[in-house]
């Protein structure tokens, strides 16, 4: 019916609804307790991250008015204390004491935000149930987590029963604009044309589990993973653009009719404009973005770039703006929940997830919603345009790429589905075969990947090289820090030490337990109480390392702003960021800013200010907000004055710089501070580099099942010591 909220198909919406809260009941449980103390994203308890951001709002408010920033961070915190607070409670695994010991941690950091808004009574308004979230808040829900060390992963959704589910339907919105294009055009038949490549044939491999052997193929490299790609005919383009070999190779795929991509070229590659062009190349319109918040708009501005004469619309909150007619929608994924209903109904014939790293984990309701998208379009279409973008489709581990094969219905959630399927039966193999691994990584390939390097196809874009500048901390807090790191040392010491003596067998290991160093390691990660009981943990000892490097980061990059241009300066956190802008304000340097909080326009201004003013001489840029998404090529210069958790988030941070576009060498220059555990992260972060370089093109760097460098940071830390308490004894 015209005007209602789900005017077709809510019969599948509330089956759809009903099978995942069934779901999620079996789930939540394990869910909940992994959200609690055990691996979490980076490994990191919730409650300790909690605690840190609370203590930066606290200190934000004794400096003076709380800011804007800090008032979205204090709702936040609060927001996540209540949810945590009503889990644990309603938690039946945990005993009665775990609990206690919980809620009592809670207790101290609601404590501090009783204390800093009694110092502050306008932000009371911010605890109210009713409260408005904005995107901002939501948006630095992420940032807060991922600065702490941590990857965001969605809260499981409460079970509910069936009257529940159906008022998450009843809530999403459909813009009066997309009524008026249904009005104006009712019939909108779904596309069997298909049908026959979706039938079930009798399979030879159907006994077989193959998910698991085919993401094991990619481990095993193979020589770079790209499907083959023909030679460009006849691309049209708009008055006075060129494309590069590359790019032009893929858009005549999708005009030779392949329908399926994982476009996983390197970053600066030039995704956006291959993927526009594909779908113009395609016939193949309306064309759905789905895309990180910040950057819808420099999707708006490609469209407009690459595809003049398509109409393009960006949905904001509710859409109340949205022009139905459009035919590129752009939507961020974190409003995505509110208008999948219309979206899945608007009969959409090319989909496009940029950074697609970011469904990796299936559990988020962020991927379920892509997930379900993808499953209705492909229902309703015949063979449509899928792309996945991402330069780092692999994060921590080789199954990442599980959520991202889905999404693009090469398989579901148990096996293969037909088309793959139907390769793999014609290599006459299965996993029982030596040769069955390099056919089937192949196989996957020719499904659509697609991955090229900068060094191998863009020979006009300059080298880069990241360039380490150790500096000394000799003041009261490096030594601190020091004293710090000893401590941290010496509490590693002690868990060995009574591990030892509580034994129930004798050691019969000469010399250092490895395999004990790395357990104990694993439990000082993950015990959350570190923090606040017995000093410092890896986490807050990398973010004090960073706050005593800020201002001679920030003297760095004023130096080279000075001698050499514009620079390029990257952050984790906000009091750093906070730091560098101090100094540069001293230096009578003028500086823009990219952080979490902002709104869409302080953000293109911020980047305008700088490519554009020449008297903005440095960016400032959070690493979660303008790690993707923009281009920064007018300085060659990037400083990196806080290391990352992952090589790929600092690839990602270079990358705005080093793109197409580029003229002149790129140098980044990575502040570590000497004599400290920065410099052992800097060197675990440069060798866990491989897991995309093995995977997708072909090197011979090893590649872990998972990354995880916290972990490696503190088995190197307790080795280490004890190393030295051997060399003394």
């Amino acid at each position: 019916m015209p005007g209602s909220a789900v005017p077709r198909g809510a019969a599948f919406e509330r089956e759809t609804l009903a099978r995942r809260g069934q779901r999620q009941s079996g789930n939540t449980r394990t869910q909940a307790s992994q959200r609690n103390g055990r691996r979490h994203g980076d490994n990191e308890g919730i409650i300790p991250v909690l605690a840190r951001a609370v203590r930066e709002v606290e200190a934000r408010s004794q400096r003076g008015p709380v800011s804007p920033s800090a008032r979205t961070k204090f709702q936040v915190v609060a927001l996540l204390v209540r949810e945590e607070r009503a889990r644990i409670k309603a938690d039946t695994e945990l005993t009665e004491s775990k609990k206690a010991d919980q809620l009592k941690r809670l207790d101290g950091v609601a404590t501090i935000l009783a204390k800093t808004a009694a110092s502050d009574t306008t932000l009371l308004a911010l605890l109210a149930e009713d409260a408005v979230v904005s995107d901002a808040a939501k948006e630095l829900r992420r940032e807060m987590i991922a600065s702490a060390g941590m990857e965001l992963e969605e809260e499981p959704e409460p079970e509910a029963d069936e009257s529940e589910l159906l008022a998450v339907v009843d809530r999403r919105v459909v813009p009066q604009s997309v009524i008026q294009r249904r009005l104006s055009n009712p019939f909108l038949p779904p596309d069997f044309s298909a049908a026959d490549e979706r039938r079930p044939k009798a399979r030879r491999l159907a006994t077989w589990e193959l998910l698991g052997p085919l993401f094991r193929s990619f481990e095993y490299g193979g020589g770079a993973a790209c499907m083959p790609l023909p030679e460009p005919r006849d691309i049209r383009l708009p008055a006075g653009l060129e494309l590069m070999l590359h790019q032009a190779q893929l858009i005549q795929a999708a005009a030779d009719g392949h329908r399926t991509f994982l476009l996983a070229d390197e970053p600066g590659l030039g995704k956006t404009a291959q993927a526009l062009l594909a779908a113009q190349a395609a016939d193949a319109f309306p064309l759905l973005a789905v895309v990180p918040n910040v950057v819808k708009t420099n999707w708006a501005r490609e469209a407009s770039i690459w595809t003049p004469n398509r109409p393009v619309t960006v949905i904001h909150g509710d859409g109340d703006d949205v022009n139905g007619f459009a035919d590129i929608v752009v939507v961020n994924y974190e409003i995505l929940d509110r208008h999948v209903g219309w979206l899945g109904e608007f009969g959409f014939r090319t989909m496009v997830v940029d950074e697609a790293h970011f469904i990796k984990n299936k559990q988020s309701q962020r991927s379920q919603n892509v997930l379900h998208l993808s499953e209705r379009i492909r229902a309703r279409t015949a063979r449509p345009l899928l792309f996945a973008l991402t330069g780092t489709p692999l994060i921590n581990d080789i199954e990442d790429f599980h959520a991202i094969w889905e999404y693009l219905g090469w398989i579901d959630d148990k096996k293969p589905l037909a088309k793959l399927m139907d390769k793999l039966e014609e290599t006459g193999l299965t996993p029982a075969d030596p040769g069955f691994y390099p056919a089937a990584r192949n196989s996957v390939v020719e499904m659509g990947i697609v991955r090229r390097r900068k060094v191998d196809v863009a020979a006009d874009i300059p080298a880069r090289r990241i360039a380490d500048l150790p500096v000394e901390l000799d003041d009261d807090i490096g030594r601190s820090i020091r004293e710090a790191e000893r401590e941290l040392a010496r509490r590693l010491l002690e868990r060995y030490d009574m591990a030892i003596a509580t034994r129930r067998t004798p050691s019969v290991v000469d010399g250092i337990d490895h395999e004990l160093v790395r357990r104990v390691a694993t439990w000082e990660r993950e015990d959350t109480t570190t923090t606040t009981k017995d000093g410092d943990n890896v986490f807050t000892m990398l973010r004090r390392i960073g706050q005593a490097k800020a201002g001679l980061a920030a003297d760095y990059a004023a130096q080279l702003a000075r001698n050499v241009g514009k620079v390029v300066f990257f952050a984790k956190h906000v009091d750093v960021m906070d730091l560098a802008g101090d100094t540069f304000a001293k230096r009578g340097i003028r500086y823009s800013e990219i952080r979490g909080d902002q709104t869409p326009k302080a953000r293109e201004q911020a980047i305008k200010s700088f490519q554009e003013d020449p008297d903005v001489q440095i960016i400032v840029c959070s690493l979660m907000a303008a790690g993707v998404g923009i281009n920064l090529q007018i300085s060659s210069n990037v400083v990196l004055a806080e290391l990352s958790w992952t090589d790929a988030e600092q690839t990602q941070a270079i990358d705005r710089v080093h793109r197409i576009g580029q003229a002149e060498p790129v140098t980044a220059w990575r502040i570590i501070a000497s004599q400290t555990i920065d410099t052992k992260i800097a060197e675990l972060i440069d060798s866990k580099a491989g897991l995309a370089a093995r995977a997708l093109d072909g090197s011979d760097e090893e590649v872990g099942s998972s990354v995880d460098i916290q972990l490696e940071a503190l088995v190197a830390l307790l080795t280490e010591a004890l190393e030295e308490r051997e060399r003394v004894a």
